[in-house]
């Protein structure tokens, strides 16, 4: 984000997700004893989501400060989880995670956060320059 003016845009549009129950978002903080409110270390997003549609995407970002230190697959475990219990009751059967073939960093996480490899998807230009991962996590898994 350049400024605060992107910040709250982007505040606002996560607001927008909530309440119109197609995309939830949450900050991942950590904490420390000298700083209550905790630190921003990363992003995890459930999206995609409709009523019956029995898939979603997750997503997710994690602080150049905080790489390194699985903070990415504890918040997309913690995101999984949330998902099939709070939403799993409108037919939530699999979360799809995907990502450029090229991020072997992402491929890591998947797997610390059991998302199976499906497929290699095509590259779809411009938005997907590259061939993509996608990865599964059934309800059951």
């Amino acid at each position: 984000m350049e400024d605060e003016g992107d910040a709250s845009r982007w505040v606002r549009d996560q607001e927008r997700g909530w309440a119109a129950g197609e995309r939830f978002g949450f900050a991942v903080l950590q904490t420390h004893p000298d700083s209550p409110r905790g630190q921003l270390v990363g992003h995890v997003v459930l999206k995609e989501v409709a009523s019956g549609k029995p898939s979603a995407e997750v997503g997710y970002w994690t602080a150049a400060h905080a790489r390194g230190r699985s903070v990415a697959p504890r918040a997309l475990e913690a995101l999984t989880g949330w998902a099939f219990d709070v939403l799993g009751a409108d037919a939530l059967e699999r979360l799809e995670l995907l990502h450029q073939v090229d991020n072997p960093a992402s491929c890591r996480v998947a797997h610390k956060s059991r998302y199976g490899l499906d497929r290699v998807l095509p590259a779809a230009p411009p938005s997907f320059p590259r061939e993509g991962h996608l990865h599964v996590r059934r309800r059951d898994a």
